[in-house]
């Protein structure tokens, strides 16, 4: 069964981790910030549970996402944008039953790849301090149940441990080579600690299957530049909270140049006005387009 929302893409995501080289996936929480990401000539865009969480609840990472939330913000996003989309799913939102509907939910609008965590309840950020795991064998009948789920093989699993934090280097690489030979597409060892972490992660699965790393501003992993990153061997990488540390910082200094002037002028350099941002939203065109309806309805009436 062929989805539609990869027959728009004139090349999947699977064929361009299959290549040498790194993708880049800036995190995004709303179709205008998948548009901007576009803009900017990425490829791929990372629908992140953590930035969904701060913008729309106001709240961290810590599990209090809905499916229904995470699929609303990814149809919205897959309506404005032909882009690969990467879907934090965090633990599948419950058993393996619940994360075969999640899958197809998030496949029919539009996912590329789906994220899977082994995490247990409460779930929390990758680089925050407390986590607990699932079992083992829970997790890998889970990762069974999505890529049992799944309709196309184009739309990738995605197996994330978070075991480093809890059990060590030694159980995540346990783990991913569990999840690995249940036949995932990627695995993503979250919270690698530094430089050694990183050659046991590639020691063992360097070209055997492609790897994800996670950039964290202020976290676990230490910062890389993708080119480094795809040096190590590293398939993909995600920068998923970028986006709202930096609305974070350019917000909090509107409110304040607002609130200390009762005016935006000393703002205005940083801003779009009203033109441009209409320019950039396509308006004008979309205004002419419906025009063009109006036009034949009236032509109709007038038959």
């Amino acid at each position: 069964m062929t989805d539609p929302a990869h027959a728009r893409s004139p090349e999947s995501l699977k064929a361009r981790l299959g290549r040498p080289g790194i993708e880049v996936a800036p995190g995004v929480y709303d179709a205008l910030g998948a548009t901007l990401a576009e803009s900017a000539g990425f490829r791929t865009v990372y629908l992140s549970g953590a930035s969904l969480a701060y913008t729309q609840l106001g709240r961290p990472d810590i599990g209090l996402l809905s499916l229904t939330e995470v699929n609303d913000a990814l149809m919205h996003i897959r309506e404005r944008t032909d882009l690969s989309i990467v879907v934090d799913c965090d633990t599948g939102f419950g058993n393996a039953m619940n994360v075969m509907r999640s899958v197809r939910m998030l496949e029919r609008s539009g996912a590329s790849a789906i994220q899977l965590e082994d995490q247990a309840y409460p779930k929390r950020c990758g680089h925050l301090r407390g986590k607990t795991l699932v079992p083992l064998g829970e997790m890998v009948g889970k990762l069974h149940a999505a890529l049992d789920a799944r309709r196309n093989e184009q739309t990738l699993i995605i197996g994330r441990t978070d075991a480093v934090a809890v059990e060590g280097i030694e159980g995540a690489l346990a783990r991913a080579e569990a999840y690995r030979a249940a036949g995932v597409d990627i695995l993503f060892v979250e919270g690698l600690r530094g430089d050694d972490d990183i050659a046991r992660v590639m020691g063992a699965f360097k070209g055997r299957i492609p790897i994800m790393a996670n950039m964290v501003e202020g976290g676990d992993t230490p910062l890389k530049n993708a080119t480094a990153l795809e040096a190590l061997g590293f398939s993909l990488v995600i920068f998923p909270g970028a986006l709202v540390r930096a609305f974070l910082s350019m917000a909090t200094q509107f409110f304040e140049t607002l609130h200390r002037d009762g005016s935006t002028d000393a703002f205005r350099d940083r801003m779009f006005d009203f033109p441009q941002l209409n320019a950039y939203l396509g308006t004008q065109a979309m205004l002419e387009m419906g025009e063009t309806y109006e036009n034949r309805e009236r032509a109709g009436d007038a038959a």
